[in-house]
């Protein structure tokens, strides 16, 4: 009985604003069709008809891009009737956005509220830190209209939680952007080490993480997270939750603490499908759902010879201490896949080293507790 989660690019990689670090526009620049464009409200049925046919248990439709509040209110509301229409086997349907906040207002809000969307809205901290590398297209910085954003999604009561991207900048900055956060009552936190463009040295992008900078990173947010969580004051950080719910014995979330690629099925604009939202590049197409079925893509040998290849270049973490609990991080951390272990693999040394006892107790802790319930 299959399950089947799906990345929906709606405007492709349109977007409103100008990231400086935006990992998908590199990705257009390497492909030979730059752009998609809208997605068609007929290629959006298809979609949802063909995911339906397939997902017999759970389907998580999850809407990114670029910006997908591009295509249009209008859209989503087709979405959802169309999840109605075509939900033959009565399997569970998710939705989620990801979202800059700039065109969140307030008949956004209660859509994403009356149809129980899970958003995730793109806040890099405080205000200087923000404002350093998410402008719009005059060159302004956005972060005060991102914070309007998440009081329209709060006063709204819509589920929605914060995707920090890492940078040198964050990560000098991060104990005065999580007391920021912290006292926003933004506690649904998400963070995303940035990734340098394709094809260049790691490490020389003016806004580029190092290994280094993420180990202090990881530390710093982590004594920040576990002084409160064992003060009984709750706040949620997605990778230090994923660990502690590995130490007890459940799967993680996080495709990038599997310990192996999955295929992700990213439908860009056209109904091209991709492995990964990392991979949108013309080798690693695996169909369109236009013309093909889900089981048929995945049962493809473009689809067999990502998941054989990302098995490579983790031989290190079969002998290393910490490879239990790391699982080698993401594929594209790992590149060229050759070269063998992750860019980061030094600083998740370095913060296992440093909080694995203590995420092992709050693990033991959490355990007992449920033992003893009622």
């Amino acid at each position: 009985m299959p399950s089947l989660s799906l990345l929906i690019k709606p405007s492709s990689g349109g977007c409103n604003i100008r990231c400086k670090y935006c990992f998908y526009h590199d990705e257009q620049l390497n492909r030979e069709t730059f752009s998609y464009g809208f997605m068609t409200e007929e290629t959006l049925e298809i979609l949802v008809k063909k995911a339906l046919e397939y997902a017999t248990v759970h389907c998580s439709f999850g809407f990114q891009g670029g910006e997908p509040t591009l295509r249009g209110l209008d859209f989503f509301r087709k979405a959802v009737e169309l999840q109605k229409k075509y939900n033959i086997h009565h399997a569970q349907v998710a939705n989620a956005i990801q979202t800059n906040g700039m065109l969140i207002d307030d008949t956004w809000a209660k859509f994403l509220r009356d149809n129980n969307f899970l958003v995730g809205l793109s806040l890099d901290g405080t205000k200087d830190v923000h404002d350093q590398n998410r402008l719009d297209p005059e060159g302004r910085g956005t972060f005060n209209r991102v914070l309007q954003a998440a009081q329209k999604l709060a006063a709204q009561q819509v589920d929605f939680n914060l995707l920090t991207v890492v940078t040198n900048r964050t990560a000098d900055a991060i104990a005065k952007i999580y007391n920021f956060y912290r006292r926003s009552n933004l506690l649904y936190q998400q963070y995303i080490p940035c990734l340098d463009p394709l094809d260049e040295a790691r490490g020389s992008s003016p806004y580029s993480l190092t290994p280094e900078k993420y180990a202090r990173f990881l530390k710093t947010l982590f004594d920040l997270w576990y002084r409160d969580v064992t003060a009984g004051r709750f706040i949620y950080i997605r990778y230090f939750e994923n660990l502690v719910g590995m130490l007890m014995g459940r799967p993680p979330e996080s495709c990038g603490l599997s310990g192996q690629c999955v295929i992700q099925n990213v439908v860009e604009a056209d109904g091209s499908v991709y492995p990964c939202d990392f991979y949108c590049l013309d080798e690693w197409r695996l169909g369109n759902i236009r013309e093909e079925g889900f089981r048929e893509m995945a049962a493809g040998e473009t689809a067999k010879r990502f998941l054989r290849e990302g098995c490579s270049g983790r031989e290190e973490c079969r002998t290393c201490a910490y490879g239990f609990i790391c699982r080698g991080g993401c594929r594209r951390d790992r590149e060229p896949l050759a070269a063998g272990g992750s860019y980061f693999c030094p600083a998740y040394k370095e913060f296992f080293a440093y909080a694995l006892p203590r995420l092992q107790g709050l693990a033991r802790s959490i355990q007992h507790s449920m033992r003893q319930a009622p």
